[in-house]
C-alpha cells in the first residue's frame, strides 16, 4: 500500500474541489447565474435573467433509465440483505444521481446500535479521499459527517484500513475499528479513466456554456417581447407649444384627435416596425440541438416536440447514444455499489474476506427501454425460434432481463 497522505491533505483536496462540485449543482438545481453582456439588454432590466432545466433534464434522463435491481450470480455474501436493510432504492438511486451530477458520489459504512451495517451517501462534495486503481476502492478517505448552518464541518471522519477516526469541532472523539481491509468510504463513480479516476460529471463544460448562451437568449426573448407587446409611436412635425400626449392615452385609445395649427399644417403619426420573435425562437432551437447532440437527448427531450408522436420503437432509436451512455454507466456505476456491499459484508461478519471471493456476484439491472406491446410481441417470436434450435436456453430470468417482467 503507498504511504499515507494525511487528513491534512485530504481537506485541502476537499476544498481544491468543492467549488466545482457546488458549481454542477447550482446548474442541476437552476440557481446558476449568467453574466449578462451589457450589448442588447436595457438599463431598466439588467436585473431580469431566466432559467432553463437542461442540465438537470439531460442527469434526470439518464438516472431514470438507471434502475438497479439485485445482486445476481448466487450472491454468497447476502448483499441483497444488507441493501434492502438499508432502503436500497433510496440509497442506490440517491448514489447514482449524485455521481452523475458531480462525477463521483461516497457510499460511508458503519454499524448501528444493532451492530448490522449501516450506509448513507455523502455527496463529492463532502468527502475525498485516495484511491486505488485496481479496486476502484480507497486506501484513505475523509468525509464531513455533520455540517451547520453554513456547511461549515461539525463532524469529519479520517477512514483507513480497518480504522476509522471521528473528529468532532477539530478534536478526536472516537477510534471505531472494523475487520474491513478498506476504508468504510466507497466512490460510486461515472465514467472514470485514467486520468481521471474520480470520473466526469454528467454536466460537462460544453453543456454549461450551452445553458448560459441559452438563458440570455431566453432573456432577449423577454425583452424583445416587451417592445412586441408594446410597439413604439412617433408624431412628427408637433408645435413645441402644444399639449403633450400622454403615452398611455396615445396607445390604448380607440381615437387620437390632433389638430391643425394655425398654418394649417398637421403633424406625422407613425409607428416603428415591431421587432420579431422569430430569430430568438431559431436561435433558442439552435442551441437546444446543440445541448442535444452534447447529452445524447431529443428535441422532444428539451421542449421542442415533433409533428407526430412517436412509437416506443422510434422513441428507443432516437436515443441511441443515451442507451449507450446508461450501458456504460451501469458498468462504472456497479463497481461502486458492489465495493460498498463487499465492505458492508466484512463488518456485518467480522471478516476481512478477500475481494476475489465476489468474483461470481453480478449486477442486475432492469431494461433501459422497457419494451411496449409490439416490441413483446416481437422478442416472443425470437424466443420461441431460438428455443427451438436451442431448448431450455431461455430461462425466466433470462426473459426478465430482456423485458423486465
Amino acid at each position: 500500500m503507498s504511504e499515507l497522505k494525511g487528513m491534512a491533505y485530504l481537506k485541502n483536496k476537499l476544498a481544491v474541489k468543492k467549488t466545482r462540485v457546488d458549481l454542477r449543482y447550482d446548474y442541476y438545481d437552476m440557481k446558476n447565474t449568467v453574466a449578462d453582456l451589457g450589448i442588447s439588454t436595457p438599463p431598466a432590466l439588467r436585473w431580469m435573467m431566466g432559467t432553463l432545466g437542461w442540465c438537470g433534464k439531460a442527469v434526470d434522463c439518464l438516472a431514470d433509465r438507471l434502475s438497479f435491481r439485485e445482486f445476481g450470480g448466487g450472491d454468497l455474501f447476502d448483499l441483497n440483505g444488507i441493501f434492502n436493510l438499508n432502503n436500497k432504492d433510496i440509497l442506490i438511486d440517491s448514489a447514482i444521481l449524485g455521481a452523475l451530477i458531480t462525477s463521483c458520489d461516497f457510499i460511508y459504512i458503519t454499524k448501528d446500535a444493532d451492530g448490522f451495517p449501516a450506509m448513507r451517501v455523502i455527496d463529492g462534495g463532502h468527502a475525498t479521499g485516495e484511491i486505488d486503481p485496481v479496486t476502484n476502492m480507497l486506501t484513505e478517505g475523509y468525509a464531513i459527517l455533520e455540517t451547520d448552518s453554513n456547511d461549515a464541518p461539525i463532524v469529519e471522519a479520517y477512514l483507513l484500513p480497518h480504522r476509522t477516526e471521528v473528529y468532532r469541532a477539530g478534536k478526536l472523539e472516537q477510534v471505531m475499528t472494523h475487520s474491513a481491509p478498506y476504508p468504510l468510504l466507497v466512490p460510486v463513480i461515472y465514467r472514470p479513466d485514467a486520468k481521471r479516476p474520480f470520473g466526469h460529471s454528467r454536466i460537462s463544460r460544453a453543456c454549461m456554456d450551452i445553458v448560459k448562451g441559452a438563458i440570455r437568449t431566453v432573456k432577449r426573448s423577454e425583452i424583445s417581447a416587451e417592445f412586441y407587446s408594446y410597439p413604439q409611436r412617433y408624431v412628427l412635425g408637433m408645435d413645441p407649444e402644444a399639449q403633450r400626449l400622454d403615452k398611455w392615452q396615445a396607445a390604448m385609445s380607440a381615437m387620437l384627435r390632433i389638430d391643425k395649427d394655425e398654418d394649417g399644417d398637421k403633424p406625422t403619426v407613425g409607428q416603428f416596425q415591431q421587432q420579431s420573435q422569430a430569430p430568438h425562437l431559431d436561435q433558442l432551437r439552435s442551441q437546444a440541438s446543440l445541448f442535444a447532440g452534447e447529452t445524447g437527448l431529443t428535441l422532444d427531450d428539451l421542449g421542442f416536440p415533433s409533428q407526430n408522436p412517436s412509437s416506443a420503437e422510434a422513441i428507443k432509436a432516437s436515443h441511441e447514444t443515451l442507451r449507450l451512455t446508461a450501458r456504460k454507466a451501469q458498468k462504472t456505476l456497479g463497481v461502486g455499489l458492489l465495493n460498498a456491499g463487499y465492505l458492508a459484508a466484512c463488518l456485518r461478519d467480522g471478516q476481512a474476506y478477500r475481494r476475489n471471493e465476489l468474483y461470481s456476484t453480478t449486477l442486475l439491472w432492469d431494461p433501459i427501454f422497457e419494451p411496449d406491446a409490439a416490441a413483446l410481441g416481437g422478442i416472443g417470436d425470437a424466443v420461441g425460434k431460438i428455443q427451438m434450435a436451442f431448448p431450455d436456453y431461455f430461462t425466466a430470468d433470462k426473459l426478465r432481463d430482456m423485458t423486465g417482467i
